[in-house]
Parts: structure tokens; sequence; C-alpha cells
């Protein structure tokens, strides 16, 4: 090996923050968005690689978890996805085998999604990857950063849910 420094397979790599554009300056929190969603993103790829999953796979797991076996058109719902994603995820966790499929027994057409023995056995290492997770994207926030940061993320959440069109005063 040579002399270079290797990071530690636990630890992030750093990246270097983009340059805001010119042509991004009439969105600068957009832009901002947009970087912190994609290192976010990176840091949980990596934790939840230990444990077999990519990001978002851990989401449907919680709510299986935590609302027991759901239709898989209800977490479409619940995860705000499109029924294409949310097939391509179920049948990833189904292969790995974390949840089992099976048909509804009142309705044919619907596919019901539960977790499996596996996954419960998962879940306090995703618990654990959650509060590691937390711990990075906060640790430089004070307590009251932190309360200030996550009201402004549900009302940002709330203007991205309501429709587009409706014109604001």
């Amino acid at each position: 090996m040579n002399n270079e420094t290797v990071a530690a397979e636990d630890e992030p790599e750093i990246i270097e923050t983009l340059h805001v554009p010119e042509s991004a300056s009439k969105g600068p929190i957009s832009h901002a968005m947009f970087r912190v969603q994609r290192l976010h993103k990176m840091n949980a790829a990596q934790l939840l690689r230990k444990v077999g999953l990519y990001p978002s796979q851990e989401l449907a797991m919680m709510q299986l978890w935590d609302r027991g076996p759901q239709r898989q058109a209800d977490l479409v719902t619940i995860l705000g996805s499109d029924a294409a994603t949310m097939t391509r995820t179920i049948q990833r966790l189904e292969v790995a085998g974390f949840v089992r499929r099976r048909p509804c027994e009142a309705d044919k057409r619907v596919t019901i999604v539960e977790p499996t023995a596996a996954s419960y056995a998962l879940r306090d290492r995703v618990e654990a990857i959650w509060a590691e997770l937390e711990a990075r994207t906060t640790r430089d926030l004070t307590p009251e950063q932190k309360a200030n940061y996550l009201e402004a993320l549900t009302v940002i959440e709330g203007s991205l849910s309501t429709n587009p069109t409706r014109k604001t005063t």
C-alpha cells in the first residue's frame, strides 16, 4: 500500500460543498436543500450498507414494523412514493428476506406486504443507524437550532405538499 491515507470504511467521505451557480441565485434555499439532501442520503447509504439496505428501504421497514402488514398501495401513499418505485423496493426487500408478499384474502387483486422475522432482527440495528445519522446531521446545532430547523422543515413540507397551482398571496 502506498503512503496515502485511507479513510476507515465507517467514516463519511469528505465532500466539498457545491458552489452555488449564479443561475441558482434566485433559489438559494432550494439549492441548499438539494446539497443537504444529497449529503444526507450519501451518509444514510453508507450506514445502511452495513445491514444490507439501501436508502428508503428502511422507511418501508419502519412502517411495517410499526403498523404491521400493509397493503402495498398504502405504503405508496404513506411514504409518498410511486407504485413502480415501491414495487422495486418491496421486491428487493423480499429477495433479501425482510418482507413477504401475499394476496389479500378479501381482494385477490391487492398485495399485502408483511415483515419477516429476519427484518425484526434488523430493527435495533436500523434504529441505531438512524440515531447515528441524526447525530451526524445535527452535531453542530444547538437544541434551539434543532427545534427551529425541524419546525422550518415541517412548514416547508406543508408548502410543498399543497397544490402547486394554488396562488399564494
